[in-house]
């Protein structure tokens, strides 16, 4: 083949490629409709978490006491009053069930001295309100189970000094608790009046009653926080009584347990808890763990006095 051939040939190729892009981009293009559009990618509507469908209404009890007192349910503001309570904690799960667990490391002893002391057993759910069973502070200073001040806690016999303060002695502090409220209900002759006493001051409850001449807790107009306090315990009654119907359904082997404890008795200063812990077959940690109300890393001992602690076997 000629060269001109060769070139005329070479022409040819580059022209008919060029034509055919041409073509090509000013072609329309095709748009698909909307029906096609849909039906190529349907709409996927994905389910909810199902947390809306579960909300419901409880049926609340037609009647109900506390420490064996009426409740009077009967009157609209009461029952309103409740069902507030009912719902903001049966709704508020994670601490009920944090809640329920922690009673079974710490019910059945504050039972146990609760009914020694005479106490009714209903004022085991005002340690829940008042603490949640934990050794909380709260702003103003109150500490422990059942949130003694410093002052209120030596009145009642606990030790409270840099080394020991047992306001976090579990034990202890509830039967000092047991004597508050003997005390307590000696001044004011019912326990519904005693429960609202222990949230306000027995001072200012009497105050309360005095100015607006009624004598019963339902009857008098008091601040928020004392005005919810005794239908957030009948609350924790109901729904502690009746788990299943609020949807709580903990087996026995859901409850927090303490493990089998030994007993210790000191009598002599502990320089070194920690050395002295670990000599005994233990820890630090788990000293701290069973004895909250040792506070510091030493332990002086006063001469007569002994303290009792408690290790895990």
């Amino acid at each position: 083949m000629s060269r001109f051939h060769l070139i005329s040939l070479y022409t040819f190729c580059i022209v008919a490629v060029f034509l055919a892009a041409m073509a090509y981009w000013s072609r329309t293009p095709e748009v698909p409709s909307v029906e096609s559009t849909f039906q190529e990618q349907p709409l996927v509507l994905y389910p909810s978490s199902g947390s809306r469908d579960s909300i419901r209404l409880f049926d609340l009890p037609k009647e109900m006491s506390f420490a064996g007192e009426k409740v009077p349910l009967e009157e609209p503001d009461v029952l309103e009053r409740l069902e507030r309570e009912i719902y903001v904690n049966a709704y508020w799960e994670s601490n009920m069930i944090l809640l329920m667990k922690r009673s079974g490391k710490y019910f059945p002893q504050i039972e146990a001295i609760l009914e020694k002391a005479g106490i009714p057993d209903d004022f085991k759910y005002l340690a829940l309100a008042e603490s949640g069973l934990m050794n909380v502070v709260s702003p103003a200073g109150a500490r422990g189970f059942w949130q003694f001040m410093e002052s209120t806690a030596k009145e009642y016999g606990l030790e409270v000094t840099k080394d020991v303060d047992e306001r976090y002695h579990f034990e202890k502090s509830t039967q000092a608790a047991t004597q508050y409220l003997k005390k307590a209900h000696a001044k004011f002759g019912d326990w519904t009046a005693v429960a609202a006493s222990y949230n306000m001051g027995q001072s200012g409850f009497s105050r309360r009653q005095e100015e607006q001449l009624h004598s019963s807790y339902y009857d008098l107009y008091l601040n928020e926080e004392t005005s919810r306090y005794l239908f957030r315990i009948l609350a924790f009654k109901v729904i502690f009584e009746n788990p299943g119907e609020f949807g709580f359904h903990l087996k026995e082997k859901d409850y927090y347990r303490n493990p089998e404890l030994k007993t210790v008795r000191v009598d002599e200063d502990i320089k070194d808890l920690a050395a002295w812990a670990k000599a005994q077959g233990s820890s630090y940690k788990q000293l701290k763990l069973y004895n909250p109300w040792l506070r510091d890393r030493n332990l002086n001992v006063r001469r007569g006095r002994a303290y009792d602690i408690q290790l895990p076997k």
